[in-house]
């Protein structure tokens, strides 16, 4: 008897058939080669193709967010455009004198003038700001924090994780459904405390209804230590002046939402949040208020740790212009999505629907999103499509991506810009 042999094909004649249908560099389509002849042998072929596919669906690309979610996390928050004329920049030179400059003067500039503060830094994100925070102005002491604000967000972020981090001593005040001005009092006041801070902190992705009651900065500020508040959501104004002219009135979902400028003018000495949720921006925090503090936080050993780089710098600076020029509605995205009225949204749908022959035209809630204005919904328009063809819809060269609720798929308008209807026109178009 004769026994055949199957050998498995050579590593690089495996990688040039991988290089048929995968845009991957040839040196990566070899490693998955590999990979698949060491592991499966006998099914190299079909394993390097999942490997090769595996390795192409997680390099980061554009993608078409219709899922409603104007901030969606997963999908890099406030979306916006990266123009780069491949220059250096004076991130760190000061023009004027020719000598070395901080990259965090123009920024502080123009927070300061938006929101009425003494001065301002950027950092990486939020969770740096508090940390920063906490470390530059409570290490070794006490910060009061309400039961009801102690919280966790996305990815694991706990308060009193990054307290303990920080180096600062969380007190709990109240309880988590009250907590009144003398719970602080008594902390403040108790000599076993040390109370360095209190942080009035945003509940970001959720809501506690019914026998509640918190208590205001205006209130907190009253007391004998300095007032942090976390906005998180990165509001600069709740009055929204720069939708002046582009809506009728301010949208209900921002009334009860804490900004930057309110928090401050009630009393807050430092106010913290987002660059990348109801500010529009690049992924950052910024940490704004009284200049003795936010120097104090700058001088800090973790600032050299924690800053941005000058991208991020860039694209910050461009959004606080457009705030400053009242231009948000037009160059920034996020405001652009809000400030959409529904008679366009449900013209863009129409168009669509009308052009592929595929689904039908509906009105849809949207969500704000990344934490920002829990529980609030904005009245959109959308396309509901029999089916769950969330998968088809990914395989596009442009992944769209959108959301099921029972066995029907929708695309919201409203987080979708209008330059790229035409990729969901193509998208539907090639489901068949």
């Amino acid at each position: 008897m004769t026994t055949t042999t199957t050998h498995p094909p050579s590593v690089d004649s495996l990688a040039r058939q991988l290089s048929q249908t995968s845009s991957l560099p040839h040196s990566l389509l070899v490693d998955c080669a590999r990979r698949a002849i060491t592991s499966a042998p006998t099914n190299a072929v079909a394993i390097a193709e999942q490997y090769a596919h595996e390795l192409s669906s997680a390099l980061l690309t554009d993608v078409i967010n219709a899922t409603g979610v104007l901030l969606h996390t997963n999908l890099g928050r406030a979306p916006l455009a990266h123009h780069n004329a491949a220059r250096p920049s004076n991130i760190e030179f000061n023009l004027s004198t020719g000598e070395r400059g901080s990259r965090q003067t123009a920024i502080s500039a123009l927070v300061s003038s938006l929101i009425g503060a003494e001065a301002a830094i950027v950092v990486n994100n939020n969770a740096a700001a508090v940390m920063l925070v906490l470390a530059a102005l409570a290490d070794g002491r006490d910060v009061a924090v309400s039961r009801g604000e102690s919280i966790e967000i996305g990815g694991g972020f706990r308060i009193p994780d990054v307290m303990e981090q920080s180096g600062a001593r969380l007190v709990d005040v109240g309880t988590t459904n009250r907590t009144r001005l003398r719970d602080y009092a008594k902390a403040v006041d108790n000599k076993r405390n040390d109370i360095a801070l209190i942080m009035k902190i945003h509940p970001s992705n959720f809501a506690i209804e019914g026998f509640t009651e918190s208590t205001t900065v205006e209130q907190l500020a009253t007391l004998s230590v300095p007032v942090v508040s976390d906005i998180g959501s990165g509001l600069l104004d709740n009055t929204a002046p720069w939708l002046q002219g582009h809506t009728p009135t301010v949208p209900s979902w921002l009334m009860n939402e804490p900004a930057a400028k309110q928090a401050l003018a009630d009393g807050a000495s430092l106010v913290t949040f987002s660059g990348d949720k109801l500010l529009g921006g690049p992924q950052c925090g910024i940490i704004a208020g009284q200049a003795d503090l936010v120097a104090q936080c700058a001088s800090h050993p973790l600032m050299r740790a924690l800053r941005p780089g000058s991208y991020t710098m860039i694209l910050l600076q461009q959004v606080l212009l457009s705030y400053a020029s009242r231009s948000v509605c037009t160059d920034v995205p996020f405001w652009r999505m809000v400030a959409a009225s529904i008679s366009d949204l449900r013209e863009r749908a129409e168009s669509i629907v009308s052009s592929t022959g595929v689904g039908s035209v509906v009105d849809v809630e949207s969500l704000v999103g990344a934490g920002s204005a829990p529980g609030s919904t904005i009245a959109s328009v959308g396309i509901a499509i029999p089916g769950d063809i969330r998968a088809n819809l990914r395989q596009h060269s442009i992944p769209v991506i959108a959301r099921t609720l029972g066995n029907t798929t929708y695309i919201d308008m409203r987080s979708i810009a209008p330059t790229d209807d035409h990729v969901v026109v193509e998208a539907i178009s090639h489901l068949s």
